[in-house]
């Protein structure tokens, strides 16, 4: 039987589980890649954990490499999303 290409969906909710992942365990802890699917769950394995974090480099590399347009997010003149955040650490 021939192996399939490492390539799945990942929901918003996975793809966000996945970067908390990321963030709790680092370089350093011991079985990192198992810890991270664990954490995503789904049924991802330690291989499309692996792959995911390998795409999400390359998108980095082409933001910062300038390939990838910034997107405008003015409205009316105003960051609406920097004023909505404004507010929200206003009242909290």
């Amino acid at each position: 039987m021939a192996s399939s290409p490492l390539k799945s969906s990942w929901t918003s909710h996975q793809n966000k589980l996945f970067e908390k992942a990321l963030a709790q365990f680092d370089r350093d802890t011991p079985d990192r890649w198992q810890n991270i699917a664990r954490a995503v769950g789904g049924g991802k394995t330690v291989e499309e954990v692996k792959k995911h974090y390998e795409v999400l480099l390359e998108d980095l590399q082409r933001i910062e490499s300038g390939c990838v347009p910034i997107p405008n997010y003015m409205k009316n003149g105003s960051n609406g999303s920097a004023d909505q955040e404004r507010r929200l650490l206003k009242y909290n």
